[in-house]
């Protein structure tokens, strides 16, 4: 369970970025709480599948580039289990290649943003996916 700050007083909205880079977690994070929002991270996809059952996070940012289980295949595992298929999932990559969009898009995956990904970025993706704006913006 994620404990409430005066940080996500503001939406309710719960968002999971998974990421093996710890700046780009941190990064996510930092922006995304200012915003209101409740942030859940994960190191790679087999961390994520855990923490996705146990928090149920609304919206889901993935790196493709992840060691274990990469993020199309984490990808697929949430959009093959029932309970999850409708959770939005993000990819993140450094690659901007037509081809990795398009298996991004193949494994269910709603949006590609290619890294170094801006605040704008992030907030655009959860309010068109989600659909709320965070409390003070409505």
């Amino acid at each position: 369970m994620t404990e409430a700050t005066d940080d996500d007083a503001g939406t309710g909205i719960k968002v999971m970025v998974i990421d093996d880079s710890k700046t780009i977690r941190r990064t996510a994070e930092t922006l995304l709480k200012r915003e209101g929002y409740v942030v859940v991270t994960a190191t790679d996809g087999y961390e994520s599948l855990s923490k996705i059952a146990d928090e149920r996070p609304d919206i889901i940012f993935v790196d493709i580039m992840m060691p274990r289980l990469d993020g199309y295949q984490t990808c697929a595992l949430i959009k093959n289990n029932r309970e999850f298929r409708n959770t939005p999932v993000i990819m993140l990559s450094s690659k901007d290649g037509l081809f990795d969009k398009a298996r991004g898009r193949i494994v269910g995956s709603e949006q590609y943003l290619t890294k170094p990904f801006t605040k704008d970025d992030l907030l655009g993706a959860i309010r068109r996916y989600v659909g709320e704006a965070p409390a003070g913006e409505a």
